[in-house]
């Protein structure tokens, strides 16, 4: 009979413990910023045209918020996959984010601080016994500022189960007529028009209402091209950018098939080719259908960071330049796939003022293939400027 458990008690010895810190070796440049947003398939002016980011109130480039995750060495899944579970994969579940206020500019170096935090073992449909493990990444620029935290939540399972359930069998892409793709990218146009009208102007507190609703968001169609290009926006990815973690993937638990030398810095100087995760490692199963399918997804699939970005950046070009989103706490159901679009929708459910003192507008956000399955929802929660209230009359 195949034993069907997963062994996670290694896990415990690393909770509450610091690992080491991720930290760039240059300073940042305007153009990982433009970087990013082209990956990320955003098209906010503001972190990209120069004319345009000059006439804003930043007076220069400035990251998207999203840009954060980028600077760390593993996107942010370091804290959140410590310890050894034998013959394991991970994909990423969700991510919680604060942000405090400081925005990142050319010329930062920042820094994160990472805590592995908890873990929960649940039965799950796609692999039986399923590890959900959290950890912290602390953001901060070289004036030590705090710039965000990210709670980021990682799936690991093992990978020869989710293959015996059969949870994903879709390994063909869809096709769309040439009719489809024209219709698709007028549909991008809604939020890229929304944000060009809206423009430097402010969104003001006062005018949003509950029950509004934000302007669909839409890209697309994934490939595996597009999901290349994500993943080389990330930072790390580019030899010799970062001061390499100490990973040993097999110690770790990782099939040996999967486990490779993605990030190790000894391999880096010798053959960087095995180190940046497109070609060999934990993550070619984006990149490559016959690896995606032995862990147990059915064909080329998209970064659970990304999908965090997507999220952060829809709500991020809603607000404005004016605008700071405060807190998001998304729940990954399922990744991208090639051949598939994404379409994102949001509404307003509430005003309040939050624990800072601040007032906040609170968004619901779905993202959902255009074939209607959710891939997850996000409650984010959006700092807006008030109106100054007209100054009061002098009596004589």
């Amino acid at each position: 009979m195949t034993d069907k458990t997963l062994d996670c008690s290694d896990l415990d010895q690393h909770m509450g413990k610091p690992i080491q810190e991720a930290k760039q070796k240059e300073k940042l440049h305007n153009n990982e910023f433009r970087r990013w947003a082209q990956a990320m398939h955003y098209p906010n002016l503001l972190h990209y045209d120069h004319d345009y980011s000059k006439a804003s109130r930043f007076r220069k480039l400035v990251a998207p918020q999203s840009f954060a995750v980028a600077t760390d060495d593993g996107h942010g899944a370091g804290p959140a996959c410590v310890g050894r579970i034998p013959n394991s994969h991970l994909i990423f579940g969700g991510d919680e984010w604060w942000f405090y206020g400081p925005r990142i500019v050319a010329g930062d170096l920042i820094t994160n601080e990472k805590i592995p935090l908890d873990y929960v073992v649940k039965e799950t449909k796609f692999a039986g016994p399923t590890c959900f493990q959290r950890g912290d990444n602390n953001y901060q620029n070289q004036k030590g500022e705090l710039i965000a935290k990210q709670r980021s939540t990682a799936i690991r399972y093992r990978h020869d189960l989710a293959l015996e359930k059969g949870a994903l069998t879709n390994t063909e892409d869809p096709e769309w007529t040439d009719e489809a793709l024209e219709q698709l990218e007028e549909q991008k146009l809604e939020f890229i028009n929304y944000m060009h009208d809206l423009g430097h102007k402010k969104k003001y507190f006062e005018d949003v209402k509950v029950g509004d609703k934000l302007p669909t968001r839409v890209f697309g169609v994934h490939s595996i091209a597009s999901f290349a290009t994500e993943w080389r926006a990330y930072l790390f990815t580019n030899w010799g950018s970062t001061h390499r973690p100490v990973i040993d993937m097999e110690a770790l638990g990782y099939d040996p098939k999967m486990a490779g030398h993605e990030n190790d810095g000894v391999m880096e100087r010798i053959n960087p080719e095995l180190t940046d995760g497109a070609y060999i490692g934990p993550s070619r199963g984006h990149l490559f259908p016959r690896w995606a399918r032995y862990i147990g997804m059915p064909r080329g699939y998209g970064y659970g960071a990304s999908m965090g970005a997507w999220i952060l950046d829809y709500l991020a070009g809603w607000a404005g330049e004016w605008g700071m989103v405060t807190h998001v706490n998304s729940a990954y159901r399922g990744p991208a796939f090639t051949g598939e679009a994404t379409i994102m929708t949001g509404s307003v459910v509430d005003k309040i003022v939050d624990e800072e003192g601040r007032d906040v507008v609170q968004i619901d956000v779905k993202m959902a293939s255009h074939l209607g399955v959710t891939m997850a929802t996000a409650k984010g929660e959006v700092l807006l400027p008030k109106k100054k209230k007209p100054a009061a009359k002098k009596t004589a």
